[in-house]
């Protein structure tokens, strides 16, 4: 109980969280807040009652609810880690209901997780619906930049540079045409100005959509 109790706490979080990107100065009322998340307004009130006490959200009844610095930071992460789950249930053509699948995922995001998904999708800053993945916490962000590998899309990869191939996240028939390039995990692949190179093998032509679903870990060579 107390594990789903935490999850009912994120959802209101994350909620507030989404009131703030639309009206950032404006408190959210009870009954907006209800509706938003299909409980009644007593419900909404009870746990707006319980999150003041915890000091993540300023109460004032009758006129709404705000998050507090400490909120803030907890509805963000809740919202970024919704939104990563988003794009990778992209990345791996899921046919099901993303959004209600990326709720659920979203509690299973912990930390390290966060920071594998983030290198995974190539840190990106959009949703596949166009809105903005709210930033890392400053934590995370280190932990982030001071990986030496991340994963990007085969897309991705600029001309001249080289990175091995980690995974394919492809239907039966797409897989089935890579067999003619003879494409294998753990191989490196080029970019070229024309194409890509696989293992000799020149000016490989792959659709802009294939490409995407195709990752490859770069090293980073700054050092």
């Amino acid at each position: 109980m107390n594990g789903h109790f935490r999850e009912f706490e994120d959802e209101y979080l994350e909620t507030m969280y989404e009131f703030f990107e639309k009206q950032p100065t404006e408190p959210v009322r009870n009954g907006d807040l209800a509706k938003s998340l299909g409980v009644s307004p007593a419900s909404a009130t009870e746990m707006i009652q319980r999150l003041a006490g915890k000091g993540l959200v300023n109460y004032t009844p009758y006129k709404g609810a705000s998050l507090t610095e400490k909120g803030m930071v907890h509805g963000q992460k809740m919202k970024r880690r919704h939104r990563l789950a988003e794009v990778f249930l992209e990345t791996i053509s899921f046919q099901g209901n993303a959004h209600a699948t990326a709720c659920r995922l979203e509690h299973a995001i912990d930390d390290d997780l966060e920071v594998a998904l983030s290198l995974l999708l190539g840190q990106p800053v959009l949703d596949p619906s166009g809105r903005d993945i709210p930033l890392a916490t400053s934590e995370i962000s280190e932990r982030i930049n001071s990986s030496k590998t991340q994963l990007i899309t085969l897309e991705r990869l600029e001309v001249g540079m080289t990175g091995r191939l980690e995974a394919v996240f492809l239907d039966d028939d797409a897989r089935e045409h890579l067999k003619n390039f003879d494409l294998v995990l753990g191989k490196d692949v080029s970019r070229t100005a024309s194409g890509y190179t696989f293992e000799g093998r020149l000016h490989i032509d792959l659709s802009s959509e294939l490409a995407s679903k195709l990752l490859v870990r770069i090293s980073d060579t700054s050092d």
